[in-house]
């Protein structure tokens, strides 16, 4: 505080210099066309007179107007204090005003007597100086109020995001527990008719649950991790439909730094499983696309399976819906989920995201 407070006095005294100059300029023109001669050096000299006593005076009136501020539930004490301070603001303006007076005579070798410079000061600045000190206070308070503002706002928004965060993590751990349980069911399928697959689903699936848990800190990671971690549940899901089931991945290696939802791409592929091959006789086949599109990554999931119904889209499960909240607060309206039939069969699910690179660690 007090090195900020020798930086910040050389600039009020360059203001206060430049106020007094100003008004120093003004009174010798004026005094010029009326005919009234005075000396630039006169008028310099009572100019920097007043307002220097005014800077000094202004240091104890800010402490003030910071210990006592006009809050709405004592605001007609604050007046009371200020009010009284504003009279103690004048009569010390008076007083020491009339010291420098004293001292600018003597140094001129005409010396004047205290009183017979008080009096034309009393006369001509106590109202003025009343207005003065209420400039003072008035300009803190509207800083204070500014600040205030200011802090209020990026208070607000530090909450905005801390509650984002935690709506996303929410999210995200509403997620985890349903590709799970999902997957043990998988499992439990296949652990009687099947036991060597039921292990090796088992081992894809704690491979998976390793990965998914070492990325659960982070709302956004590369897609190459994305596609990693896909890739071991379609393992898991490729030992349960054997030759069933063939999935393709399509992904320029170029865009594989690009920063995607974490597990972004898991429910909507899983939805291509459960609702587009479902029930479907002819093998399955599910691809992810990537690529480029006017300075958007677009990810493409499509199937061949029975595709949206003719009455429209059937209402979202827990993996599509989630996904959509968790675009919606990672991107807002810089997003786009797209739901569209195949004119060859089945259906493709098209993602928009803002292209960005994740950092190489």
């Amino acid at each position: 505080m007090l090195q900020s407070s020798l930086r910040r006095w050389p600039l009020l005294f360059a203001a206060w210099t430049l106020l007094a100059l100003s008004f120093a300029a003004q009174f010798y023109l004026s005094s010029s066309q009326t005919g009234l001669v005075v000396s630039w050096r006169q008028v310099l000299g009572g100019a920097l007179g007043d307002w220097y006593v005014v800077a000094i005076l202004s240091w104890p009136a800010l402490l003030l107007a910071r210990a006592c501020q006009f809050r709405r539930d004592r605001w007609l004490s604050s007046a009371a204090i200020h009010l009284f301070a504003a009279v103690l603001f004048s009569g010390a303006f008076i007083v020491l005003r009339a010291l420098v007076a004293r001292w600018q005579g003597w140094a001129a070798d005409r010396p004047v007597a205290f009183l017979d410079a008080v009096r034309p000061l009393a006369v001509k600045t106590w109202h003025f100086n009343l207005i003065i000190y209420g400039v003072i206070v008035g300009v803190a308070q509207a800083v204070r109020f500014y600040r205030e503002s200011q802090d209020r706002t990026v208070h607000a928004l530090e909450l905005e995001k801390r509650l984002a965060e935690a709506r996303l993590m929410a999210l995200q751990m509403q997620l985890n527990p349903h590709f799970l349980f999902n997957a043990l069911n998988s499992i439990a399928t296949l652990i009687h008719r099947d036991p060597k697959a039921a292990d090796r689903m088992l081992i894809r699936l704690a491979e998976l649950l390793r990965m998914t848990l070492d990325n659960t800190s982070s709302q956004e990671i590369a897609l190459r991790t994305e596609l990693s971690l896909l890739e071991r549940y379609m393992d898991i899901e490729q030992i349960r439909f054997g030759d069933r089931l063939t999935f393709r991945l399509d992904v320029p290696l170029e865009l594989q730094t690009a920063r995607v939802p974490t597990l972004l791409l898991q429910p909507i592929v899983e939805n291509s499983l459960k609702h587009g091959l479902g029930g479907v006789m002819r093998p399955g086949i599910v691809e992810v696309k990537a690529c480029r599109r006017n300075g958007t990554l677009c990810l493409t999931v499509s199937d061949n399976g029975k595709g949206l119904p003719a009455t429209g889209a059937p209402q979202d499960g827990i993996g599509l819906s989630n996904t959509r909240a968790r675009l919606q607060h990672l991107y807002g309206n810089h997003h786009q989920l797209l739901l569209e039939n195949r004119p060859e069969g089945g259906l493709a699910v098209t993602i928009e995201l803002p292209l960005r690179s994740q950092p190489e660690h």
